[in-house]
């Protein structure tokens, strides 16, 4: 969403938007039905919880009571609710206290809501809804993100409020929102063209003419310390993903300049793994790349570039309320704060991608066509992530529990970085074989990668 509040603040902002909500004149305020995933589920609780007579049912999607200052659940605590849990939910423990979340039926914090002392059977209704009481439970096959895009789990949701609310029974395959997703799918694609066509056009015109120079690669072959430099490149970003962001809650606490929790973290895996990559880089000597000496006006083209790309998710918020995105990858505008932040994290962040995109101007090889080169770019960027969501997933689909199971908001952020760092990889390729220079595509990515992160991140700072 574009909620600007402090995480759990004013009741994760439920009291007041169901005030407002209750104010239109288009919404009878006899026949509402709160709905809420993850987090979003808190803030129907406390909007519950203030105002408990102010709504008609509720569905938890993917969440939980008793949670973060949330009101424990009762049998008449929240009104008319059902709970939508997938069989592959990250957070069982969390939210239910279950290590594995097809096992949620046993929760005893789900059995107290459901007034029940035996296990709660999917499907099955429980209580009165005459009186607000209706309890069910729902267990679509899918996983914690997963609820965004399952026609099951929204389904589950559409089915609850056709029983509960007044307005008739909506079918639960009639999924229109579907076509929504695959349009701004589209369109994300299409603003990742919309760089690359932007940058070369850019290119093309006498105030950046220098910058264009045809990449010479140095390296004849992928020897055995190419490979080495490769799997190095691919495999520690990953293997150090889980320490570095816990070290970076410590190392870079939110404030003023750096109120995102989430980012800060994500900031010092990055530079640790730049520090690692200067480190190699020295330690395993390979030939020096041949770079564009002419660096001038990189980081002018790059935010012409990057500017463009803003200017047309401008066009698609006015033209059609959307934004670029699929699923939990979303590139949103940013508010005012946001974008004060954005230019104090941006500096750390394209030094990160200054490093990443010496390192992989390295890697090219004579001789390698723009297939070659750009598939040799993703394997090594994008990767070590394929890898490390297959080894994080298959135990949760397997067995019931992530590798690490105490990582789920991690390994569930660290979905994003498989389309992200392939998108990084095509935009330092396709730069660098226009200008034999790491600086224009590290300066694009920089700009967009923080642009992408400060504003879609929840804020942890209150300030004062």
């Amino acid at each position: 969403g574009y909620s600007g509040g402090t995480v759990g603040a004013n009741g994760f902002g439920g009291p007041d938007g169901l005030k407002y909500l209750r104010g239109l004149d288009v919404v009878d305020a006899n026949n509402i039905g709160l709905e809420g995933h993850s987090m979003g589920g808190w803030t129907i609780l406390k909007a519950a919880e203030a105002m408990p007579d102010g709504y008609k049912a509720m569905v938890l999607e993917g969440s939980g009571t008793g949670v973060l200052g949330t009101r424990a659940g009762t049998p008449d605590f929240p009104r008319n609710v059902a709970v939508v849990f997938s069989r592959y939910d990250e957070f069982a423990k969390l939210m239910w206290g279950v290590p594995r979340a097809w096992e949620v039926g046993v929760s005893e914090k789900l059995k107290t809501l459901f007034a029940a002392t035996e296990a709660i059977a999917p499907g099955r209704l429980h209580g009165d809804m005459a009186s607000g009481t209706a309890r069910q439970l729902y267990t679509p096959v899918t996983t914690h993100p997963g609820d965004h895009i399952s026609r099951e789990a929204i389904g589950d949701a559409v089915e609850w409020f056709g029983k509960t609310l007044q307005g008739g029974m909506p079918g639960r395959g009639d999924s229109v929102w579907v076509w929504k997703e695959v349009g701004t799918l589209a369109a994300f694609a299409g603003f990742v063209l919309l760089l690359l066509g932007a940058f070369e056009l850019y290119l093309r015109l006498p105030g950046f003419a220098w910058l264009a120079l045809p990449q010479d690669p140095v390296r004849e072959r992928r020897d055995m310390r190419w490979w080495m430099a490769a799997a190095a490149a691919a495999l520690i970003p990953v293997v150090t993903f889980y320490p570095f962001m816990e070290f970076g809650q410590m190392a870079m606490p939110t404030s003023r300049l750096f109120p995102q929790s989430i980012t800060n973290q994500v900031l010092v895996w990055a530079a640790l793994n730049a520090v690692i990559t200067l480190i190699l880089t020295r330690m395993l000597k390979g030939p020096k790349p041949r770079f564009n000496p002419r660096s001038r006006g990189a980081f002018a083209i790059a935010l012409m570039t990057v500017a463009t790309g803003y200017l047309s998710l401008l066009l698609a918020d006015f033209l059609f309320k959307v934004d670029f995105r699929f699923w939990v990858v979303a590139l949103k505008l940013f508010s005012p704060d946001q974008f004060r932040w954005f230019l104090f994290y941006l500096i750390p962040f394209t030094a990160c991608f200054a490093v990443m995109s010496r390192a992989l101007m390295a890697l090219a090889i004579r001789g390698d066509g723009a297939a070659r080169q750009y598939a040799s770019a993703l394997a090594v960027l994008a990767g070590g992530f394929l890898l490390f969501l297959i080894a994080q997933y298959a135990p949760l689909f397997l067995g019931g529990a992530l590798l690490v199971p105490g990582e789920a908001l991690n390994a569930i952020i660290s979905i994003q970085f498989l389309p992200l760092m392939g998108i990084i990889a095509v935009i330092l390729v396709f730069t660098a074989r226009r200008t034999a220079s790491p600086w224009p595509g590290a300066a694009i990515c920089g700009l967009f990668v923080t642009w992408y992160i400060v504003a879609g991140t929840a804020v942890q700072f209150a300030a004062s």
